[in-house]
């Protein structure tokens, strides 16, 4: 099937891991190394190791603060970011759009807006004009994707901390720098993880005094900043936050004040979308209905950067004891076809499975945000790569091809996100309705694996009437 122009069988990536990549021995990952902040943390997955270089993924994990702002940047490779706890929201910044949230001097009759503090007379007193890119609301479950090279920034508007996941791509076309992920910074100082060895599980932690890079402005000579800036030299040296102790998050005392629409008023426009068939192709972005605008427009001003996929009513796959899958890909969000990723939620109740199964066109990075279960990963030679139990907050990279299984535990749920390398991503199914054994002949079944006429059966239409969901079942009888 074609979408946008492009068929998921269409390679997107580059191999840029090492020569003699082979995956033979996989691990369960947890966060090695912590950035604190003034107003959050950052973890960092081991970047390292083996298994992420050969997949040119990374990841980390961002805990924010309530009132806390994720200074600006923007990244040399495309990422999908997952909303695990908390709210916000995010400002993305296209190169060339608009900027059509637009505030000017008027009355307090004034509806349809929200400020921030609510009702402070103040703030409408010194209110002056502003111009800027959309805003864009977020909460737990949503999926947002981020180009490469698009400035972007977080807000922390609840009053938890707010608790996200991020996953990037070096290995996409979009990235022409380095095979590694790498952040550039347009305010304050940062510190990228240093190098680890290569099964280190002790978590270092870098406190905001140990702090070493800056911000992109930081390099330019102050004079030709500040003309370039048509500021003065005093406001240029401010820009470059050379003696800025606060990191990369920062608290707003005050809290953000900007013009936007309400989350109530967004949440509303989202059931409506997610309630109308087809919205995310007509609603917004490339294949609106009303096609006839060209250019920077169409294609990015207006395109959609998130989905949730928590909602149970969102799930592509259900089954009555609750389990669920619910998948986000360029067909539901189009930004997708950009950053060329997509994300899968699957939420099992006690003693669940997932259909054995194999990615056919990408790698796949899975994050557990709950509970726990049994992981086996298979490689080319029939050899168990991975075989463990894993736990909230473990990551656990699935290379294509690689056949795996996955149960939750006896006594306790297990759901996880899994972030793949291609926009449509496709499985193969080994057992249920559409798998690889109901689309075999019984013949074939027999003689490649010996087995009698009824045994191939058993095996063909034992789960038909299952399908990606398995319930458990009583170990069968020898004959059977």
């Amino acid at each position: 099937m074609m979408f946008g122009g492009q068929s998921p069988w269409h390679a997107s990536r580059t191999f840029s891991g090492p020569r003699g990549c082979r995956f033979d021995r996989l691990q369960a990952l947890n966060p090695t190394q912590r950035m604190q902040f003034e107003a959050g943390v950052t973890e960092y997955y081991e970047w390292n190791n083996e298994m992420m270089q050969c997949s040119g993924l990374s990841a980390s994990r961002h805990i924010l603060e309530p009132r806390g702002l994720l200074l600006p940047h923007y990244n040399n490779a495309p990422s999908l970011m997952y909303i695990v706890q908390g709210r916000g929201f995010m400002g993305t910044v296209f190169p060339g759009c608009p900027e059509t949230f637009q505030s000017f001097q008027q009355s307090e009759q004034e509806p349809e807006t929200e400020q921030f503090p609510m009702g402070s007379e103040s703030w409408r007193q010194q209110r002056t004009r502003d111009e800027h890119q959309k805003v864009h609301w977020f909460k737990q479950g949503d999926i947002i994707a981020l180009p490469a090279g698009v400035t972007y920034w977080c807000y922390n508007d609840g009053d938890m901390a707010m608790v996200s996941v991020q996953v990037y791509d070096a290995s996409n076309t979009a990235n022409q720098l380095v095979p590694w992920e790498r952040r550039f910074f347009l305010a304050g100082r940062h510190q990228r993880p240093q190098r680890m060895y290569q099964y280190q599980t002790e978590q270092q932690t870098l406190e905001p005094g140990q702090l070493r890079g800056n911000s992109i402005f930081t390099g330019f000579d102050t004079q030709m900043l500040a003309e370039a800036l048509g500021v003065n030299i005093e406001l240029a040296r401010q820009l470059q936050s050379q003696n800025d102790p606060r990191g990369e998050m920062v608290f707003v005392k005050q809290g953000l004040q900007m013009l936007m629409p309400t989350r109530s008023q967004e949440m509303q426009q989202q059931e409506f979308e997610e309630s109308t068939p087809g919205w995310e192709r007509y609603g917004e972005g490339t294949w609106g209905p009303y096609n006839n605008t060209n250019g920077l427009d169409e294609m990015f001003c207006t395109m959609k950067i998130r989905s949730n996929i928590d909602r149970p009513s969102q799930a592509d796959f259900f089954n009555q004891r609750g389990s669920r899958v619910a998948i986000v890909n360029s067909q539901k969000l189009p930004i997708m076809n950009i950053v060329q990723m997509s994300a899968t939620r699957i939420v099992l109740q006690k003693n669940m499975m997932i259909t054995p199964y194999w990615h056919i066109n990408c790698h796949s990075l899975m994050y557990v945000t709950g509970g726990q279960g049994r992981v086996q990963v298979v490689n080319h030679r029939g050899q168990t790569v991975f075989d463990g139990q894993m736990r909230q907050g473990q990551i656990l990279l699935i290379p294509q091809n690689f056949a795996v299984i996955k149960k939750a535990a006896p006594n306790q749920m297990f759901h996880w996100v899994s972030f793949n390398t291609n926009h449509n991503a496709m499985i193969s199914q080994m057992v249920g309705k559409n798998s690889v054994f109901r689309a075999m002949p019984l013949q074939v079944l027999m003689h490649s694996y010996r087995l009698s006429m009824e045994q191939a059966r058993v095996l063909k239409f034992r789960r038909q009437h299952e399908m990606t969901i398995l319930g458990p079942m009583f170990q069968m009888r020898s004959s059977e």
